[in-house]
Parts: structure tokens; C-alpha cells; sequence
């Protein structure tokens, strides 16, 4: 059965997401990694919420805090909102996080989302656990998984065509 007191918000909660917007108006990084350790019994809103700013910040710094919520936060949600945070980010620091959560985590939106994200950062070296996870269990993870292993297909190509069409050719041939 579902705990509604973790998602209805109490008016000290709504003071808590003041001072969130409050921080990523500073783009307080220090701020959000404390509130990321420290918020596990909040409502879901504040969770959510505190990593999707994350996205909008920018930071490299964030990766770990994000990588800890994705590997351990107790709701689905907020660990697909953590792989599409790191996915926007775009920073191959978040690539081992992103490969355990595709191929580990329980949750289908979140084995979705992190494959999703690969795609999005489009580190080559996942391209194994891309097609490994083509054979997921569920539809949805299955065809995020082409879709991203496709779509990276796509992106080297073009990066193998373009360097071929840059590369010095010689003028004379022996």
C-alpha cells in the first residue's frame, strides 16, 4: 500500500521548496549535495524537484550526489528523474552509474531512463551493454535500448564520415 506521507507536503515542507528555488537561484551545488543526503524522508516532490534543478545548474560536481540518488533513492521516480538529470549533464563521469541502473535496477522506468540517458552523453564504450540490454525483460526498456545503441550507431558514423572527409588525402601516387 502506498505511504501518502511521503508524498503530501506539510507547510514546513513548502518552506523546504522555498528554499530550494532559493538555492538554485545561487546555484548553491553545496546546498543540493547536502539536501540529496539528507532529504531521504521527504516528501517526493522535494526529491523530484531538487534533482530535476540539477539539470538547469550544470555542474559536473553534481554526478556523485545524482549517482547515489539513481543507485539508492527508495522511489522509482526520483531515480528516473536522477538518470535523466545525468543523461541532460552530459558527463561521462556519469556513465558506470547510468550502465549499473540499465541493466540492474528493478524499476522499468528507470532501466528505460538510464538507457535513454547513455544516448544522451554518447560514450561509445556502451555499446555492448546497449545491445545487452535489447534483451531486457521488459518492452519498453528493450526498445529504448535500440533505440539509444541506433541512434549512437548514427552518431559514429557521421563522426567516422566526417573525419573522412577531413583527412589530408595524398595529391600523387607512387
Amino acid at each position: 500500500m502506498l505511504d501518502m506521507s511521503k508524498l503530501e507536503m506539510s507547510e514546513n515542507d513548502y518552506g523546504i521548496l522555498a528554499k530550494l528555488e532559493e538555492a538554485f537561484e545561487r546555484k548553491d551545488i553545496s546546498f543540493f549535495k547536502s539536501f540529496l543526503q539528507n532529504s531521504t524522508e521527504l516528501p517526493l516532490l522535494l526529491r523530484v524537484h531538487s534533482v530535476c534543478m540539477l539539470e538547469h545548474i550544470g555542474n559536473e560536481e553534481m554526478v556523485g550526489p545524482l549517482s547515489e540518488v539513481l543507485a539508492h533513492d527508495s522511489s522509482p521516480l526520483t531515480r528516473h528523474e536522477a538518470a535523466f538529470t545525468l543523461g541532460q549533464l552530459g558527463f561521462k563521469s556519469a556513465v558506470p552509474a547510468l550502465v549499473e541502473a540499465m541493466m540492474r535496477d528493478e524499476s522499468p522506468i528507470v532501466r528505460h531512463e538510464s538507457a535513454v540517458a547513455l544516448s544522451s552523453i554518447g560514450d561509445d564504450s556502451v555499446m555492448p551493454e546497449l545491445k545487452k540490454a535489447i534483451k531486457d525483460k521488459d518492452e519498453d526498456v528493450r526498445n529504448s535500448a535500440l533505440i539509444a545503441f541506433e541512434y549512437m550507431t548514427y552518431l559514429r558514423k557521421k563522426r567516422e564520415s566526417a573525419a573522412d572527409r577531413l583527412a589530408v588525402k595524398p595529391k600523387i601516387r607512387l
